[in-house]
This record gives structure tokens, C-alpha cells and sequence, in this order.
């Protein structure tokens, strides 16, 4: 069987969603032979709601977010991924992961969880998921709990 995807995308964020999402991406990868690029972006606006802007807060959170993308990246190739990446960029998440990134190192698959949100976030901001769904220009699987 040819492969199909040489270039996986997987955005990780901590959620439960995220982890089946990740699960998912390790066996399509080793299906697919296929180089994992694991992402997380920061919001910035998350620390735009500080009165005065805490730069050590968000070199925690900058912190947090490497200390996860090697944990799952180690994880990863542990399971048999022969090629991970990982990348941490701020910005929108929406379109960092539905067309920016995919854009910029030619992903030709995005796997992403159902949802990461609340009902109640769902509603008032929208779903990143519904967003990479509508704007990526590659494939795209959701992985439902």
C-alpha cells in the first residue's frame, strides 16, 4: 500500500481530546511512515486579560508548553514514530494550525481532537476544530472520545 501522508500535524494542548487526538497520530504516522510534527500555540490574548502584563506568567506557560511537546515526543518515538517534531508558536491556534503552519512546512494531514472546549466556549468563541475544518486547504481527521 502507498503511503498517503508523508507530514502530520497534531495540536496538543493538554486536553482530553488532544491525547486521543495524539494516540490517533502515532499509528497513522507509523501507518504512513510518515514525519509527526507535534504543535502548540499560545494565545497571547490569554495574558492580555492581566491588568499589567506578567511576563513571568507567560514564561511559565512558555515553559509548560516545551515541557509537553518533549514528553509527547518522546512518547512518540518510544511507540515507534521514526521522525518527530515539535513546534511552539503564539498566536491564534485556529489559524496557526488550519493554514499558516500546514502553508509554511507543506502538512498534508491535520489530526485533531472533536473538541477542547467547553459548550459554553463553543458558543461565545467558536471551536478551533470547527475552524480548521472549514479553512484547511489538506486533509483533516477528528478524533471523537
Amino acid at each position: 500500500m502507498e503511503n498517503i501522508y508523508n507530514k502530520i500535524l497534531v495540536g496538543l494542548d493538554g486536553s482530553a481530546e488532544s491525547l486521543k487526538a495524539f494516540d490517533r497520530a502515532i499509528t497513522v504516522a507509523k501507518l504512513n511512515n510518515a514525519e509527526l510534527i507535534l504543535v502548540n500555540v499560545i494565545e497571547l490574548r490569554s495574558f492580555q486579560a492581566i491588568n499589567i502584563y506578567d511576563s513571568v506568567s507567560e514564561k511559565n506557560h512558555e515553559d509548560g508548553a516545551k515541557i509537553l511537546l518533549e514528553q509527547f515526543a518522546d512518547e512518540a518515538k518510544q511507540a515507534g514514530v521514526k521522525q518527530v517534531t515539535t513546534l511552539l508558536e503564539y498566536g491564534s491556534p485556529r489559524v496557526m494550525m488550519a493554514t499558516k503552519i500546514p502553508k509554511k512546512l507543506g502538512i498534508d494531514l491535520i489530526i485533531v481532537g472533536a473538541t477542547g472546549m467547553s459548550y459554553l466556549e463553543r458558543i461565545v468563541i467558536g471551536s478551533t476544530t470547527s475552524y480548521i475544518i472549514a479553512h484547511s486547504s489538506c486533509d483533516t481527521l477528528i478524533v471523537r472520545r
